[in-house]
């Protein structure tokens, strides 16, 4: 069969980071027929979708070692030891250490000699494959405990990534050719709690953007709003750099839900917070994560639900069904019935699609600064499809009309 290394990654932004980071360190170790699984433990039908990938991996590589990571992994590790698919199980923390490679080539031609390594490497990449964005880490873990959670059991406490490396590694994927960098992490609006110095996401941003050379767009992922500081403010205010684009952490428009998530925000400090970044950014829109049917919810709790994303004016709704994690608080709370939880989660998809239309239709007339991602299709500076009849090469910015909408995508 020969070289077969084969990369399959599930959840988040920060996940797609790491599995290029294991692509570049196992290229560079020269692995070779091994099958990395990158999992997500977000919900259990995530924990489900990796072990069906899992399957399918070795039926489709019989020769690959089957190689599993991520958070479901590190959650539950003998679940997937007991496979009989799976060779190997790597913690969260060792799948991007050179030493994990190093052993993993080790392990697959016993002839190596042993590499002493003397410091462990910050993940680093030279290039994001088959994207024409490129995912930044700023940071790992989180510091809070929200109830339906457990991320932060398979990821520890916020650590931050230090500003010189961060820096470093956007200028290269600069040079390489990125013109849009994402910013990601587990909670990124905590960057620099744990670091000794004076610093936090807004400075970060304001020294990215004045430490870096030619970078055309810096996108923020998901933030979590009460954590936003005056110094973000006022560089998201006056850098066009930064894309109108925020995805923001709600999960409920309902304050006593949000009390019982452990949330750190009400309803109102939302809002506050949508109508303040309006105010100084009116191109900007935002995105929001929400959870249906969370335990004790009742019909009029899902209706506040439904007039916040309003009140917030959301365009971009991310609806999760709730599903109890085991280990969680909310697990243990009273559940709402399986039949009202996916009911409740089509009526938020329902309102998210119409919120989209009409911010689609509002976009007809306007010229865009498009990123090209593929033949025919790229993204604006807000985030949303468009599907362009010009001939742009991937990586490209080129500059349109909007002339009409196609269901969840605008023409140009």
């Amino acid at each position: 069969m020969g070289n077969n290394l084969n990369f399959i990654t599930f959840g988040c932004k920060l996940n797609a980071f790491e599995t290029q980071v294991m692509k570049e360190k196992a290229e560079g170790y020269f692995l070779n027929n091994h099958s990395f699984i990158n999992s997500c433990a977000v919900t259990n039908e995530a924990v489900k979708q990796s072990r069906r990938a899992i399957r399918k991996e070795k039926r489709n590589n019989p020769t690959n070692k089957i190689v599993v990571t991520g958070c479901a992994a590190e959650l539950y590790p003998s679940e997937f030891i007991d496979m009989p698919e799976v060779d190997i199980v790597i913690g969260n923390d060792d799948k991007t250490k050179s030493s994990t490679f190093m052993n993993l080539a080790q392990i697959d031609d016993a002839d190596n000699e042993v590499i002493e390594l003397t410091h462990e490497d910050p993940p680093f990449i030279n290039n994001f494959d088959n994207r024409t964005r490129a995912f930044v880490q700023i940071q790992n873990g989180c510091d809070h405990r929200c109830t339906f959670c457990i991320i932060p059991h398979a990821r520890g406490d916020s650590r931050s990534l230090d500003e010189k490396h961060i820096i470093k590694q956007i200028q290269t994927l600069i040079d390489t050719g990125y013109q849009e960098i994402i910013l990601t992490g587990v909670d990124i609006t905590s960057y620099g709690k744990d670091l000794n110095e004076e610093t936090n996401l807004g400075i970060l941003i304001k020294n990215i953007i004045k430490k870096t050379n030619n970078l055309k767009r810096l996108r923020i992922s998901s933030i979590d709003s009460i954590e936003i500081d005056d110094d973000f403010l006022e560089v998201f205010s006056s850098e066009e750099v930064i894309m109108p684009h925020l995805h923001l952490s709600l999960q409920s428009g309902n304050d006593l839900i949000l009390k019982r998530m452990l949330r750190r925000h009400q309803t109102s400090d939302a809002v506050k917070f949508c109508e303040r970044i309006q105010k100084i950014r009116p191109d900007t829109v935002f995105g929001a994560d929400m959870i249906a049917g969370f335990p004790t919810e009742t019909d009029d709790m899902h209706r506040s639900t439904m007039q916040h994303i309003n009140d917030c004016d959301i365009t971009y709704l991310h609806v999760f069904p709730f599903s109890s994690k085991t280990g969680t608080p909310a697990s243990k709370m009273p559940q709402v019935e399986k039949n009202i939880i996916q009911s409740r989660a089509k009526d938020l998809r329902t309102l998210g699609m119409q919120k989209m239309n009409l911010f689609l239709m509002r976009e007809i007339g306007k010229e865009k600064a498009i990123l090209i991602e593929k033949q025919g299709f790229g993204r604006t500076e807000q985030y949303s499809k468009v599907i362009v009849n010009v001939v742009g090469n991937p990586g490209e910015i080129i500059k349109k009309k909007i002339i009409g909408i196609s269901k969840d995508q605008l023409i140009a």
